[in-house]
Parts: structure tokens; sequence; C-alpha cells
């Protein structure tokens, strides 16, 4: 194939599926949507087909396995599109750590062909894979790859080229890509914002989430300076301060001067602000979320959240009231890394109760409920009624400190509960 080699069809595709084929497709904005139609128009003549991917967007009809073994799901951390369809047994889940995902599917899956969408092709007969990274790029020489370039997907750079060479085929692609609003903080998301920013100095690199905390915390960081990215994904929080001079990497060790994620999600304003910006730079998963890779920045700070936390520190986050809703993802990886780097900080954060007013922070976790970042890593527990520092704090200093930003309401049981614990004596 040479760089005068035209699109081909969705349809081209099919031919290079033999029984038992694995696919793989990107996070988020990565869908090849065109691509997966055609998979499921076609599901008929297809046998044992498996399509592995994260965080799907939009539920598909063969996420909801009405293709039975023709075509079928395997998703490595819930999205929108898959939450209700593991609940109803329609599809599986394969626990990771994020920065393990292109180990992980090595180990499971036999020739892979990666479907993703892309950039069109440049003069040098380049795609670039946009908005992604991922696991995705971590294939880019090893495994075929089948593309859906499309006019609206921005052209970003680092390790996410793919030559025409190194494609089956491609197809072409004219459809916008779906944007994420910024959401909306409220006063208990501000609260936690400025507890955070009031300990993050001049300098330091950051790891961000995605949603109303994180949001909030990059809004208040306005008058800091020389902060740096090394992030699992990139929004408009940090495109804002960016383009206000507060982000600039100038202190980094890795990857200076350049903005490091591994996808990015957000606004239409996002998508046209990554277009041709060799500021950001994207690289596969397997070397943004590494512990070790994180360990070498100084003053590495990582913010994430969770969703309930027991009084020994444990924090799970995957899961709602002993329910699975989403997936490790790269918290541990993050928090890991974090505790290793010179002058590092972690941060979980959380809202202290439910908006029906149960509390967050228990002696022990929800039954069902899982430990994604283990007590003997968890740094800082962050709520609207404080921070808990938990390293190097003993079971009882943990217990007290955890109670003391509980809800108001909670505080009584929780000592009650910590005692019969055996935590306060």
């Amino acid at each position: 194939m040479t760089t005068t080699d035209g699109p081909g069809r969705p349809e081209d595709l099919l031919a290079h599926l033999r029984p038992g084929a694995d696919l793989i497709v990107p996070i988020q904005l990565g869908e090849p949507v065109t691509l997966l139609d055609t998979l499921e128009a076609h599901a008929g003549e297809l046998s044992g087909v498996r399509v592995h991917r994260m965080d799907p967007v939009a539920e598909r009809a063969y996420i909801r396995g009405e293709y039975g073994d023709h075509l079928r799901h395997v998703d490595y951390f819930l999205g929108p599109g898959s939450r209700a369809a593991y609940w109803r047994g329609t599809c599986e889940l394969v626990p990771n750590h994020f920065s393990e995902m292109p180990r992980v599917l090595r180990l499971t899956t036999e020739r892979p062909i990666v479907l993703a969408g892309a950039s069109l092709p440049d003069e040098h007969g380049y795609f670039s894979l946009g908005t992604n990274a991922d696991y995705t790029a971590a294939f880019i020489g090893e495994a075929p790859f089948f593309l859906e370039a499309n006019a609206h997907m921005p052209r970003t750079f680092g390790q996410n080229q793919v030559h025409i060479s190194q494609v089956l085929g491609w197809c072409r692609a004219d459809r916008e890509l779906p944007e994420t609003a910024p959401p909306e903080p409220d006063e208990r998301d501000r609260t936690i914002a400025g507890l955070i920013a009031e300990r993050i100095g001049d300098g330091s690199c950051l790891q961000v989430g995605v949603g109303r905390i994180p949001d909030a915390l990059l809004a208040s960081l306005t008058g800091h300076r020389d902060l740096g990215v090394h992030t699992e994904a990139l929004s408009d929080g940090i495109m804002n301060l960016v383009d206000r001079g507060v982000i600039t990497g100038a202190r980094k060790v890795q990857h200076r001067n350049q903005h490091v994620a591994t996808f990015c999600v957000g606004s239409r304003r996002l998508l046209r602000w990554l277009d041709d910006n060799s500021a950001v730079c994207l690289l596969p998963v397997d070397r943004v979320n590494d512990p070790r890779r994180v360990a070498r920045e100084p003053r590495f700070v990582s913010i994430n959240a969770t969703s309930e936390v027991d009084l020994l520190g444990q924090a799970a986050s995957e899961t709602i009231a002993g329910r699975y809703w989403s997936s490790s993802g790269g918290q541990a990886d993050f928090a890991r890394g974090a505790m290793y780097s010179a002058g590092g900080q972690g941060f979980l954060v959380l809202h202290a109760a439910t908006g029906k007013g149960v509390s967050r922070i228990n002696a022990s976790l929800t039954p069902g409920s899982v430990v994604t970042t283990l007590k003997n890593t968890v740094d800082n527990i962050v709520t609207e009624y404080g921070v808990a520092a938990l390293r190097g704090k003993s079971l009882g200093e943990r217990a007290r400190a955890l109670i003391a930003i509980a809800h108001p309401d909670h505080r009584d049981r929780l000592r009650h509960d910590a005692r019969k614990a055996g935590l306060l004596h």
C-alpha cells in the first residue's frame, strides 16, 4: 500500500476477519463508528469475533448481546455504553490497571486487529489516532490496523502516528465527534478543590481526573506558575490553564515543555485546540501510567475521585453500594507513582455523604465493594470538611483523621464503630 492509495469501503474489513478474531478498539472518542456499524450489519456472517475496549460511550446492539457468539463485547472499564449490559450479563469485565492494558491484551488476544478512528493521512502517509493513544498506540508496528479516517478528528502528535504501510485498509468518515461539556461544580466541589490547590506548589506536575472536582481544582490554580501535566485524560480545564500560561511544563523532567496524556475528552473547543498542537504529546498508556515513569517527575501530584473509604484508608473507587460501576482505571498507577516521586502527593477526593445523606466514610466498605487503592498506598483523603493525611499514620490516627472529615451527622456513629472494630480505645 502506498500513500497514493485512496480509502476503501468499511466492508473491506470483513475479508480480514477469521473465526474467533480479536478486535481492539480505543477508548472514548477513538471509537470507529462506521466500522462498528459494519460489523453489526454483518454480524450473522461472523463467528466468535470479540471486540475488546474500555469505556464505551454509547450502548450498541453487540454490547447488549444481540448477536450471541457471532459478535460479543469484552470490557475493561465500564462506561455509559456497557454498564447496564454488564449488569444484565451480556458482556464480560476484565480487571486491570490501565497501565497494564497493552500487556493484558497481548496475553488474552491472538493476532489481534486494531480498529480505530483517525485523522486523514498527511502528505507523508501518516494517520494520527487523534484524541487517542491509550492501549491502541502500543500496538503500532505490532498488530495490523484498519482505520476510519474522519475529517473532524484532530491531528495530534506523540507516539500515535500510524503509517499507511501499517494498515490493512482504511475508510473515510465525515461526522462530528461527540463532545462532553465540562460539568458544573457545586460548593462542596469548590471547597475540596481549594483544600488541594493550597497544597500544590509552583512547578508541580499534575495528574487530574475528569469530573466536577477535577474541573473545580483546575479552575482554582490560575495563580500558580509553571505547572506541568502528565495525565491520563486531557480535558478543557487543562487547556484553559495552558492558554493562561499557568501550565507550561517548563520544570518537568520528562517531555519538558509538553503536555502529556494518553487520551483526550471534552468540548468542541478542546477538539479544535488539539488540532495541529505540537505542545500536546499523546503517548501509549503503558508509558503515561507506568508508576516508574510517573515517579521520575519531582513534585508529582495525583488527584482522583473515589466513591467510598473505610477507616483503615482503603478506597473503593469502582463500585457504588457494592455494585460494579467502572473499573480500576489508572488510579492505583498514579497513586503509586506519586508515592515514589520526590515531593510527590496523592489525593483521593469524595463528598462526605451521598445526596441521600449516606456516609461515604465508614468503619468498613459496603459488602460487595472492592478495594481499588490499598491503604498502604493512599496518601491524602479529601472531603469538603478537610484533608486526612494518612501517610505514616497508625490505624488509630487514621481512624481519627477520617472521622474528622466525615459528615458531622455521622461522626458519633463512626467513633462507636471504630471502638467496636478495635481501631480506637
